[in-house]
């Protein structure tokens, strides 16, 4: 399978800051691939460089076939782009934004309306609202649209759910996968790691670092089976006693509950003995199912 988007060796610097750090990945022509990584990893940096807005300092990206240094000009028209913050003309309206991003590509409007026509299907009914005025899951679409409106052969979509509520974030992947059932292939990146299941394959960045590349089934079979969930009334209390047992490697909040990362030695019957001698007499502990988060936490910790 040919690769649509190939970086090798990506470093970018901004003075003693390395924002990117030799990072090295391919994404699949026709593949939805995900970059997961909390704020601050380099996500937006990496974005900026394969959309030709900064160069590399070490290392090649090809984009489409075109390297994004030397071939920026041609490499603009064959991707969509958008940006983590809304970037649409807020004062324009629905129509004139779409109209006004079409103008730049030099197609009409109607030329591909087939392909943004799911997406474009909820906005329809208010076209001349300013885009100021549209709710947060709206103007991600509309911003969509407007990445599609040239019909490229690659979408480029930097955490477009960042501040969407759940409904419209759970819409906004659908429409994702029917774009990528036309073959468009999608780089999207995330901190949300519940989305990285909604992907073919996702790299986990941290720090500029890419920590692992696979599919999200792979990378969480190799937690085996050392994950287990605790809760207690305090919480707090709770955490700071299990970082203290024989056994326990690491101990994080996850959701409403505590997860532990158990080594050798550890035997939960035995750890809730221990924790009520310690005076926390409700504690339960449990097996739990590690997911792309208990994997990214594990493997951050061993980067550092």
């Amino acid at each position: 399978m040919r690769n649509a988007i190939d970086i090798q060796g990506v470093t970018k610097r901004y003075g003693r800051l390395t924002a990117l750090d030799k990072v090295t990945f391919s994404v699949p022509e026709g593949s939805m691939f995900g970059l997961i990584g909390p704020d601050g990893a380099g996500k937006t940096t990496l974005y900026q460089i394969l959309t030709t807005l900064l160069a590399p300092d070490e290392g090649t990206a090809t984009v489409a076939g075109l390297d994004v240094v030397k071939d920026y000009r041609k490499l603009r028209t064959k991707i969509g782009y958008m940006p983590e913050k809304f970037s649409l003309y807020q004062d324009l309206t629905v129509n004139e934004n779409l109209q006004f991003f079409a103008s730049l590509f030099g197609v009409g409007v109607d030329e591909n309306f087939d392909l943004i026509a799911p997406v474009f299907s909820q906005l329809k009914k208010f076209p001349d609202r300013m885009a100021g005025a549209l709710s947060g899951g709206m103007k991600q679409k509309l911003a969509l649209c407007c990445a599609l409106i040239h019909s490229p052969r690659i979408l480029l979509l930097d955490e477009p759910t960042t501040g969407v509520d759940a409904v419209s974030r759970s819409e906004f992947w659908d429409m994702l996968a029917t774009l990528r059932e036309r073959g468009i292939t999608i780089l999207v990146s995330t901190s949300y790691m519940d989305e990285a299941e909604r992907c073919e394959q996702i790299a986990l960045i941290n720090k500029g670092r890419i920590l692992d590349v696979d599919t999200p089934g792979k990378l969480a079979d190799t937690l085996g089976r050392n994950i287990y969930s605790a809760s207690s009334a305090n919480m707090y209390r709770l955490l700071e006693a299990l970082r203290t047992l024989r056994g326990v490697s690491n101990c994080y909040t996850f959701g409403a509950t505590l997860h532990i990362e158990a080594g050798e030695g550890f035997n939960p019957d035995n750890a809730v003995h221990e924790l009520h001698s310690m005076g926390i007499t409700d504690a339960s502990i449990y097996p739990a199912k590690g997911n792309i988060e208990d994997l990214f936490i594990k493997l951050a910790r061993n980067d550092e």
